[in-house]
């Protein structure tokens, strides 16, 4: 296992259950309590987490994993995922792709495949795209978000009501039947939701772990949603009332 899964794997524990002790996270990593001392000390170093006497808990990091560390979480999916969003986009289209790992994967597709608009507010997929000849990049500006890598706040939904997309990819936090689609940060849900108010078909990119939750902040409802992409993991329950509500759901 790499080292960032590790990490994500780690935060991701703790944040599901608030606190975590050595011996379960070696339990869970199959991994040494001397690795997982090292893995806390540096992410209790970089304000990640708390770490406590025999383990850590909650820090900083509230519930969101940073992207760094959510890059090599569930992967396969995410690549087939991208793959198959990909795929809906039309020669010569203008892409809206918000952040995430998902949204980055597709970003490379998309460049590789041939000439593309891409309106994105993602600095790493800005920096990736700049030299590719065939594509026409425009980036968002607004506020920094260190754990998604995108700019946010009223900056740029000013500017994208100044463009329209074909297909926008949204990268979410959570998507319901009951409360449609939700991230962690209230900026970022208004900047998610100005992609959304200027696209003609509104794509949601989301593995399994995001089907069913809700995070703190509405970004819109199941009827801006065209269309959903997501893994045979997902629950089918969910799934079932997802497509009730009128969205496409494709499954891979």
């Amino acid at each position: 296992m790499l080292r960032t899964e590790r990490h994500a794997r780690i935060l991701e524990h703790v944040a599901a259950h608030g606190s975590v002790s050595v011996e379960e996270l070696s339990a869970t990593l199959a991994v040494s309590g001397a690795t997982v001392r090292r893995d806390l000390q540096h992410l209790d170093a970089m304000n990640l987490l708390r770490r406590t006497h025999g383990g850590a808990s909650v820090g900083n990091i509230g519930l969101e994993t940073p992207m760094q560390y959510r890059s090599e979480r569930r992967r396969p999916e995410k690549l087939a995922i991208a793959q198959a969003a990909a795929a809906l986009v039309p020669d010569r289209a203008v892409v809206g792709l918000t952040g995430g790992s998902t949204a980055t994967e597709i970003a490379r597709i998309l460049a590789e495949r041939g000439p593309v608009t891409i309106v994105t507010n993602a600095v790493n997929i800005a920096a990736e795209l700049v030299l590719h000849k065939d594509v026409t990049l425009v980036v968002i500006g607004g506020t920094a978000r260190n754990e998604s890598y995108e700019l946010v706040g009223p900056i740029a939904e000013k500017t994208l009501a100044d463009y329209y997309t074909d297909v926008t990819f949204l990268g979410v936090d959570g998507i319901s039947a009951a409360h449609g689609c939700t991230t962690h940060d209230q900026l970022e849900a208004a900047t998610d939701r100005a992609f959304t108010d200027r696209s003609n078909l509104t794509v949601v990119v989301a593995d399994h772990s995001k089907v069913g939750k809700a995070t703190l902040a509405r970004i819109c409802p199941l009827s801006t949603i065209g269309h959903l992409v997501t893994d045979q993991d997902a629950p089918p329950d969910e799934l079932d009332r997802i497509t009730a509500a009128g969205v496409s759901v494709t499954v891979v």
